[in-house]
């Protein structure tokens, strides 16, 4: 057993750990995983693992796991929705009001819910490619302010995303949040509860296919480096450079479409 500390190793020996760990969870999610088996299964003590993992994804093994469970749940609901019992089994689930509970945390919508409306958000999507997204009204003068300043690889096209979560994962809708198309890649964000928050950003190209809106494993991601703590006077400007995905990035569990059609409901009955 490999008692380093983690802050001494090799970036290339903690991130190989941490991707072994992941197949593994993901070649395994109708089983029980421990930490402890990952640790075994990659040659450190748990407490060591623990905290490679989460230098390399932000996140704990367990949290990672729950991620890649619903995860994968989205995308075999996308593929057979009528096979629901099958598919809570087969990510790890042996109770379905468990299943339901967790899925909608998560995802924003009920496991049936999600499978059936999947059609309708893609295509409230897709009518952004050619319309520009009307931007939010801000105070003239605000107290409290965080301004975005998102880039892109030139060729991208397609829609981003960007908000404020309570971790540094995108596993639950954002405490605030917009998206951005055509060649705007700027936002500000106002009037936002005091606490800790992480900047996460994605970039979700154009498609013709429904699942590349909902399975985001190869879209762009932006994260701002560190937490960041809001309150009355907090003004702040990040810049967040989006990238291509990494081997190790945290599933994007989140339903994005969703919380697109969910804000154009709000500007209407405003």
């Amino acid at each position: 057993m490999v008692n380093v500390e983690p802050t001494h190793l090799p970036h290339h020996s903690y991130i190989h750990a941490t991707e072994l760990a992941i197949q593994y969870m993901k070649e395994h999610l109708d089983e029980e995983v421990t930490s402890e088996q990952l640790a075994h299964l990659v040659g450190y003590s748990a407490y060591h693992f623990t905290r490679i993992f989460k230098k390399a994804t932000g996140i704990s093994p367990r949290q990672y796991l729950s991620a890649l469970r619903i995860e994968s749940g989205k995308q075999a609901l996308l593929k057979q929705p009528s096979l629901l019992t099958k598919i809570m089994l087969s990510i790890g689930f042996r109770s379905a009001g468990s299943f339901h509970h967790r899925f909608k945390q998560f995802v924003g919508l009920s496991p049936k819910k999600f499978a059936a409306t999947s059609s309708e958000l893609f295509s409230h999507m897709n009518q952004y490619e050619h319309t520009p997204l009307t931007s939010d009204t801000l105070p003239s003068s605000p107290q409290m302010c965080i301004h975005c300043q998102l880039e892109t690889p030139p060729d991208f096209r397609g829609l981003l995303f960007v908000g404020l979560f309570p971790r540094p994962i995108p596993d639950q809708k954002p405490i605030v949040g917009t998206a951005l198309n055509m060649r705007n890649r700027e936002c500000i964000f106002t009037d936002i509860s005091p606490g800790t928050y992480y900047i996460l950003a994605a970039g979700i190209p154009w498609s013709r296919n429904p699942v590349d809106y909902f399975k985001l494993d190869t879209c762009l991601r932006g994260k701002f480096d560190e937490p960041v703590e809001v309150n009355i006077t907090t003004k702040l400007h990040v810049h967040l450079l989006l990238r291509d995905p990494l081997p190790y990035d945290p599933p994007i569990v989140v339903n994005l479409p969703l919380l697109l059609f969910e804000k154009f409901n709000r500007k209407r009955a405003n």
